[in-house]
């Protein structure tokens, strides 16, 4: 990919946080996005990016809009910008399951931007509000498509949690993680029916508590050999 060609259309996503500056004349600004919301397996991870005010013009767009390839590219260059200033959080599968998935997102957000240095003015975070926000913040609906700081933020955590999902495929070799990154494919359907859960997966999830602790109707029935009645295995005959 050529990353100067995309000066044009980064441009443009910059306009949200150049009206900001007139606007309200804020001058650091932050955005903030969340990777692994939906996944059956795997972290939550957020992260928060300070792009720098001038002379950029890497061609930022949603995560979710690019190749593989390019965004591990995009990704690459912003870290390797000494100007761009990140963090990132990382919720466990196991946090997850303790407060839910959407506690835990909004909490690696909360913790993303918090460690940010220096701290930002304002931040833009994508998505709807997050409760207890740490700095004065606005909420975007579909901000990763609208603000270059939540783009590049959608960029950094979607590769930062692909790289984590490729370590966990290497200890956990049966399950995919590789190719789905723990997302409820029919691949990763089948490994996790087949082999149950692994230490990654999210408990909470329907995918992984049905098999875990299935149903009362999904037991066998049996046939009396004199073609009585089903009953269930296990139930007084």
């Amino acid at each position: 990919m050529g990353l100067a060609g995309g000066q044009q259309h980064s441009a443009e996503l910059f306009s949200y946080e150049r009206a900001l500056r007139v606007r309200e004349g804020v001058l650091s600004i932050a955005g903030v996005d969340e990777a692994g919301r939906g996944p059956l397996a795997g972290p939550v991870v957020a992260a928060a990016v300070i792009l720098p005010l001038e002379d950029f013009a890497l061609p930022l767009r949603d995560s979710k809009a690019l190749r593989e390839d390019t965004r591990e590219e995009l990704a690459a260059a912003l870290l390797a910008d000494r100007r761009v200033r990140y963090a990132v959080s990382v919720k466990s599968a196991a946090r997850i399951d303790e407060i839910n998935i959407l506690r835990a997102t909004h909490e690696a957000m909360r913790e993303a931007a918090q460690a940010l240095s220096p701290s930002p003015e304002l931040v833009l975070v994508d998505g709807l509000r997050v409760p207890d926000f740490p700095f004065p913040a606005q909420f975007v609906v579909k901000g990763d498509a609208l603000s270059a700081s939540i783009a590049a933020a959608s960029i950094i955590a979607k590769t930062h949690r692909d790289h984590l999902m490729l370590d966990y495929d290497r200890e956990y070799p049966d399950y995919g993680f590789a190719r789905h990154k723990g997302y409820g494919t029919a691949e990763h359907l089948a490994a996790l029916a087949a082999r149950g859960p692994c230490p990654i997966h999210r408990r909470s999830f329907a995918p992984v508590a049905q098999i875990l602790r299935p149903p009362a109707e999904q037991l066998s029935l049996s046939f009396a050999a004199n073609g009585s009645k089903p009953v269930a295995d296990g139930a007084a005959r």
